[in-house]
């Protein structure tokens, strides 16, 4: 009675990860940890993309077939409910470092798929301790393969080693439902589309003005500075930007003051263009737009324009 060939006999590399230099392993393997198979997945991530990446473009896979033996998997199902669908999301997390990473030096990162695909599979040939890599570009497709390429390590030998399969031998693995886990792919932003939206800065400042004028009578305007530097103008102020404070009233020139915000220092500073403005009893020195001259401003202070119009400013 014929016995059926292994897997790895079909592949013809049965010698390669059984021997171990003509010794065998003694005692029993340890099964793999979290760790292990989440820096696997990792390590084999950063790969794919040095091998398939071409020019300015970023390949990537995104979808990853992980086999593992059937007691390893049953390990991490059973005992350790939920952790593959953990290793799975921290993995992602990381590519998405990895992958701004490449995005942060110039390079062209465009998916070819909307979502990352993960598969935890075993299969009766691997040993313990045993665990392979496939990687797709598309999840699901149904492009027709001629290989597939695999990463596999051995517990035996702990060297990896990539071959070519064929499709074909993919039936042989064993799929669970329980072992898929689809997570929606996020693009990544170009340098120049990183700004964040107004509605999510940071409040750097509040300011608080009362406009003396009758159409805004017992009023007070508030303003929140979100930008590093903003201008406070007055009525003629014709942009509606984000970064300017407009005051509407003929008693605040236009611009009047330009307030900046000194991360490193964590400080304020004001230099003023308008005909007179007064930091907490001190007058400010006028200076040309073009050459502002900068005055430190404490938060809690109070700013007088051309002697009518008061505006406080307070620390978020």
């Amino acid at each position: 009675m014929s016995t059926k060939p292994s897997i790895w006999q079909r592949m013809g590399i049965q010698d390669w990860f059984l021997t171990n230099n003509g010794t065998t392993s003694s005692g029993k393997s340890k099964p793999l940890t979290p760790n292990q198979v989440y820096k696997y997945i990792i390590e084999e991530f950063r790969k794919s993309i040095s091998e398939l990446s071409f020019a300015e473009r970023v390949v990537f896979y995104h979808e990853f077939i992980i086999c593992l033996n059937p007691d390893d998997y049953r390990e991490f199902i059973d005992n350790k409910k939920g952790i593959l669908g953990l290793i799975s999301q921290e993995s992602v997390d990381n590519f998405y470092e990895i992958l701004n990473k490449q995005v942060a030096d110039g390079k062209k990162v465009e998916p070819s798929s909307n979502k990352w695909v993960f598969r935890f599979v075993s299969h009766p040939d691997y040993k313990p301790g045993d665990i392979s890599f496939i990687g797709k570009l598309l999840p699901d497709s149904t492009q027709k393969e001629e290989n597939l390429r695999v990463t596999f390590i051995p517990r035996q030998t702990g060297l990896a080693q990539t071959f070519d399969i064929n499709n074909d031998i993919l039936k042989d693995f064993i799929f669970y439902s329980e072992g898929y886990y689809e997570i929606p792919y996020v693009d990544i932003q170009k340098p120049e589309e990183k700004a964040i939206s107004d509605s999510q800065r940071v409040v750097l400042a509040r300011f608080e003005t009362t406009i003396p004028d009758k159409a805004y009578s017992g009023q007070k305007l508030e303003y929140l500075m979100k930008a590093d530097d903003i201008v406070v103008s007055g009525n003629e102020e014709t942009r509606e930007d984000n970064h300017i404070f407009r005051i509407p009233s003929e008693w605040v020139n236009t611009p009047h003051l330009k307030i900046r915000y000194n991360r490193a220092e964590d400080k304020f500073y004001v230099a003023s263009f308008g005909e007179k403005t007064i930091l907490n009893e001190n007058l400010i020195e006028r200076s040309d737009i073009t050459g502002p001259k900068w005055s430190e401003l404490p938060v809690n202070s109070r700013l007088i324009l051309n002697g009518i119009i008061g505006v406080n400013i307070f620390k978020s």
